[in-house]
Order: structure tokens, then sequence, then C-alpha cells
């Protein structure tokens, strides 16, 4: 008995690797229809970060676009620069190659700080409104006219951890990730952890110089798009102070606090975060 099986077309299936360069591909997760919402992760994760905003922002009828940037998660893991230079034309290559218009331009922590250069040295191409969640902006490190966040010995400390003992270092991070250390259950943290495992040695080390380094002030008196500032009232990792830098310097913006935040505000207040961004990607 030969049993019939009905193919059903769902439509054209979407690349999930887009080549950025020669022998370099990124992991792309693309779905729905409507408005793009791109979204850019933070250090040391991937596009996976967003699992529970891709759900929601496809049921509300946006398209939604994840671009793992090169190093991380299921993207190729070059060596060579990973400076946000090389981020930011990497997004510019996906979103070329995708033909995308008006889009809403997102990113986390370090994932906002390489949207902030690319809306700087690109204009703004394909992408009408920024979205700022708990971002390393303007600067991740203290300087003499910015005593704000980090030291520099501090990251250098973490770049040192991350050539001897890398899960140390992640399992460190994990500590602060959140509001409390219980913020987050276990399940979720051993899901983050091995997000970030999956991230290259190198990659991860590189983009902590570029975190440690990159002065963003001058691009972000560049933004003059309407932008969004996402920021947890208990953030460690990006205190609070730059939230209010980032809404100082960046004319036509709106900060909104997460109060019981840390870091993870995408995940401690899921619900809020999303509600926020589909709001503002909605007007």
């Amino acid at each position: 008995m030969t049993t019939k099986v009905e193919i059903v077309n769902t439509g054209t299936t979407r690349a999930e690797y887009i080549e950025v360069e020669p022998n370099v591909k990124l992991h792309i997760s693309d779905g729905g229809e409507g408005r793009p919402i791109v979204l850019i992760h933070g250090w040391p994760l991937s596009d996976e970060m967003y699992e529970y905003q891709y759900n929601e922002l496809l049921k509300n009828k946006f398209r939604t676009i994840g671009i793992t940037l090169r190093g991380f998660g299921k993207s190729d893991k070059p060596y060579g620069q990973y400076n946000y230079d090389v981020h930011a034309l990497d997004i510019k290559r996906v979103l070329d190659i995708l033909d995308i218009n008006d889009a809403v331009l997102t990113g986390f922590s370090m994932g906002g700080a390489i949207a902030v250069r690319y809306v700087s040295v690109y204009n703004g191409a394909h992408v009408s409104k920024l979205v700022l969640a708990g971002a390393a902006v303007p600067l991740w490190t203290q300087r003499k006219d910015f005593p704000y966040n980090l030291t520099q010995s501090s990251v250098d400390d973490l770049i040192k951890l991350n050539n001897t003992d890398r899960p140390r270092l992640l399992s460190d991070f994990a500590k602060i990730f959140s509001a409390t250390p219980t913020s987050l259950n276990n399940g979720i943290g051993n899901w983050l952890n091995g997000i970030g495992l999956s991230a290259s040695s190198y990659a991860t080390a590189q983009c902590l110089v570029a975190l440690r380094d990159t002065d963003l002030r001058e691009d972000m008196a560049k933004i003059k798009m309407p932008t969004l500032i996402l920021h947890g009232k208990k953030d460690k990792i990006c205190s609070f102070d730059l939230a209010k830098q980032m809404k100082a310097g960046i004319a036509s913006s709106q900060l909104v606090a997460f109060e019981e935040s840390g870091h993870s505000l995408f995940l401690e207040e899921t619900g809020k975060f999303n509600e926020e961004l589909i709001k503002f990607a909605g007007k």
C-alpha cells in the first residue's frame, strides 16, 4: 500500500546564512511579514537571545530579522578584526542583500553600540527608527571626562580571564547579568551560558577590546531618527548612568526605565520589553 504525502507550499524559504565577504557567512533568523525589526545581540551571545521576542513580534505582524555577528553563535568565526566598523559593515551587507527598508534597528548591549556606529557611518541606510536596549553607549569604560561604568583595567582583567578560563568568565558574567543572582532561573541561566560558550574565544576577547576602547559620543550626536532607549535601573554591566547619557546625547530620543531589571531586561521584564518595542515600532 502506498501512502500519498501532500506537500504544502508555505512560500519561499528564506536564507538562514548570508555571506558578507568571501568565506564569512552570518546566521540569520528571518520570519514574518510587515515592517522589519532587525535585532542585534549583545556580547557574547547570538541572535538566539531573542527567543522570547521572536514569537511575539511575528504574532504582531512584523518581519523579524535576527543577525548573529561574526565570531558568535552559528555565524562563521574568522580571525581578523572585530571592531564596531567591521560589524556595522556586516549588518549593512545583510540589509543590502535582503533589500530591507524602513526597519527598526534594535541593539542590545554591545549590539546597541554597533547599531549606533551603523546609523552614524551609513546615515541610517535601510533604517528609520533605532532601539537601544541596555546599550554600551556612548562608552563602556571610564575616561577623565566620563566617570561612568567600568574602569578600563577591569576590562583588561576580563580579557585575561577569557584567555585562561573562559567558562569562569561566563560564569562570573552571569552572576551580574540580572538584577539579583536569582532573577533568572537555572534553566534560563544554563541556556544563556550555552549560547555564550558557542562564541569564538578570539572574537570574545576582541569584542571586549572594542567595548573597552570605542568612544561613540561623536556617533551619537549624528543620530537624527526617533530613538527608544530601554534600560534596567539595576544594570551592573551597563549602568543606568549610560541611559541618561544617551537620552541627553540623542536628540529625538525617549527613555523607558525598567525598574526591576538588571542587564537582562529582555528576560526579567519580557512582557514590558516586548510591549515597548512593538508600540514604538508600530508608530
